[in-house]
């Protein structure tokens, strides 16, 4: 799919910068060349050419000239990118020059990737991975990314295809053929047997934590009576005061959210209302409820209470705070004590926390799947183990139909415009 129309963006950052980049994708983008510093410059070589309007003549900068022949380009169109000198006021007239030319406009967000997804230059989970590595702020986010982005993912997805196919065609000739001779009768169990063993497979990837633990961040709550130490474990945890500590019972009446990146992990600390039964204040009550729900909804728990009376959680650690304090709460076993005033036991507990989290994330060798693809995967598992369920091969090859189209679904041979503007909606304009 070519558009009939060419697309420009500066798609390095804001200016003012040492460099600017506008790219420019379309049928005219040669042209647009040609009009700024005329005879086109040798493809894939960087050339130093002075921009001129094609209008004055007026010189407009110095710049190094890229230009990539379509369909072997970023975006499957001719495409030519113009490095810049980052001054404001350079790159807005330079700006103005090419929107001069017919049939050339400013790019739309996420425009440039999805005409190189239209022109199979990637398909919908590169451009997923794409999107990742672009917003990425850990290691761990940028492994994942790369994964999606190097095409590893569509890679296995292409193999499942390939074996999806395959069943479907012996099923066609059980249906079609069986009674022809120089074809092979397929038994139903190997034909089945061989769909359970693709759906086990993709369920084992569906069992892994989702994607959006790894974008979003884990959570972590702090929790227990009023002052046991929360909003002061919240602020040594976080580096900053970010709540305010107080020795009067209930002064946290809502959740405080912090998000801070660990050890290549994003956590949101939550620090929530103290616990207790006896309260008359009806602000304080309803900060309670939300305590609750917090701890409901967190992927570990601080437990800043006496020991074994918190929440039942796969993820509770036990919080001795105020452990220089003659005062504190004693704790045994594996309960780390702490001082937020010292710094003792910090760096266990961090270290504690770093370390749970990373059992509740997608592996770095592993894909980190998203809503979309998980949603897709899920038909394809669910169609591939009902093959089993019949003997009846009109089902059967209805069933692996189902499973073709989910996965065409995945990579986005199969899609809805709606689909696409989601995605790539949300890359950056020049991206």
């Amino acid at each position: 799919m070519h558009s009939p129309d060419t697309i420009f963006a500066l798609s390095s950052g804001a200016p003012p910068a040492a460099i600017g980049i506008i790219r420019i994708s379309g049928p005219a983008a040669f042209d647009v060349v040609r009009g700024l510093v005329g005879p086109l410059p040798p493809s894939r070589r960087a050339s130093l050419c002075v921009l001129r309007s094609p209008e004055t003549k007026e010189h407009l900068d110095q710049a190094l000239i890229l230009i990539f022949p379509g369909p072997n380009s970023a975006t499957g169109e001719d495409l030519a990118e113009l490095h810049l000198h980052g001054g404001r006021a350079v790159i807005r007239a330079v700006e103005e020059a090419i929107q001069a030319f017919q049939g050339v406009r400013r790019a739309e967000a996420g425009e440039f990737t999805r005409r190189s997804f239209a022109n199979g230059r990637m398909d919908l989970n590169e451009a997923e991975g794409l999107a990742d590595l672009l917003s990425a702020e850990t290691e761990w986010q940028r492994r994942a990314a790369n994964l999606m982005f190097g095409g590893a993912f569509s890679a296995a997805i292409e193999q499942w295809r390939q074996e999806v196919l395959r069943l479907s065609a012996l099923t066609e000739a059980e249906l079609d053929f069986s009674d022809e001779d120089g074809v092979d009768s397929q038994n139903n169990y190997t034909i089945t047997d061989s769909c359970t063993n693709l759906s086990a497979e993709i369920a084992r990837l569906l069992a892994a934590p989702p994607a959006e633990k790894l974008k979003d961040g884990l959570r972590v709550v702090l929790a227990g009576p009023p002052n046991s130490g929360k909003s002061t474990l919240l602020n040594a945890l976080v580096g900053r005061d970010a709540a305010i500590v107080s020795d009067i019972a209930g002064t946290t009446r809502d959740m405080i959210e912090v998000p801070v990146s660990m050890q290549g992990v994003v956590l949101i600390f939550t620090d929530t209302a103290g616990l207790r039964d006896d309260s008359e204040d009806v602000i304080e009550k309803i900060g309670i409820d939300r305590s609750h729900a917090a701890m409901q909804q967190a992927d570990i728990i601080l437990w800043l209470g006496t020991q074994g009376s918190g929440p039942i959680h796969p993820n509770l650690i036990e919080v001795a705070t105020k452990s220089d304090w003659n005062g504190h709460v004693s704790k045994s076993g594996d309960a780390i004590a702490v001082s937020a005033v010292s710094g003792a036991g910090m760096s266990k507990l961090l270290d504690t926390v770093a370390r749970t989290a990373k059992t509740l994330l997608p592996p770095t060798d592993q894909f980190a799947v998203n809503a979309r693809q998980r949603s897709f995967l899920g038909r394809t598992a669910d169609a591939l183990s009902a093959c089993r369920e019949t003997e009846d091969w009109l089902i059967i090859a209805e069933h692996l139909r189902q499973a073709r189209l989910a996965l065409d679904a995945l990579t986005g041979r199969a899609h809805t415009e709606d689909l696409l503007d989601t995605i790539f909606g949300k890359f950056c304009v020049g991206k």
